[in-house]
């Protein structure tokens, strides 16, 4: 139940939560707040047709569209569905790659690359006669658009290093790496089909 000393901190949770994701890391008052009003969050935002997910290990929470529930009348998307194009997709599957191989590691939670190491991630999952040129001079467009989608943070004052967040494991996971490996693997036969062309793929 909302007590009258618990409504600013639900509304200030509620209006970030509408603005994206909430890291525990950036606003720790914030999260504590959020962990503690999460039963009222749940159900005040169940009315909108979303759900919260929480993950208290990994220090992150969203929003995201519910399901459809048979027999419940469909309540319109207001998280819109946002398409991703191949590229995009590549580098977003080497991140999660390497993010697995940094957990299976390191000790530390943050992973942080350099430009030069997430063009080189991309590289080893690209056919041997690729046309590397094409997607490398797209690269920094490609990783300004992972940028705004919240999957990596530039860090302040060293523009060149970016910190992959590690939301990235809620939203690529087992079955969406399983359907990338498949098109990648097709992809792969096209450009050897072509000579080593990767044109038209985007």
């Amino acid at each position: 139940m909302t007590t009258p000393e618990s409504a600013p901190n639900l509304s200030a949770v509620l209006v970030a939560l509408m603005k994206g994701v909430t890291y525990r890391d950036a606003d720790a008052p914030l999260w504590q707040a959020l962990v503690d009003l999460q039963t009222q969050i749940r159900g005040f935002v169940a009315v909108l047709g979303l759900e919260l997910i929480l993950d208290e290990a990994e220090g992150y929470a969203y929003l995201r569209q519910r399901p459809a529930v048979e027999g419940e009348p469909d309540v319109p998307r207001l998280v819109p569905r946002r398409q991703l194009g191949y590229q995009v997709s590549l580098l977003l599957v080497a991140l999660r790659k390497k993010l697995a191989e940094f957990d299976a590691k390191s000790a530390d939670t943050r992973l942080v690359l350099s430009r030069e190491e997430i063009v080189e991630l991309v590289r080893v999952l690209l056919p041997v006669s690729a046309n590397e040129a094409r997607l490398f001079d797209r690269v920094d467009t490609h990783i300004n658009k992972i940028v705004e989608l919240g999957f990596l943070r530039r860090l302040r004052g060293r523009e060149d290093q970016l910190e992959v967040q590690r939301i990235l494991k809620a939203f690529v996971d087992a079955q969406w790496l399983s359907d990338f490996e498949e098109r990648l693997a097709q992809y792969r036969e096209h450009a050897l089909a072509q000579g080593g062309s990767a044109e038209g793929v985007t």
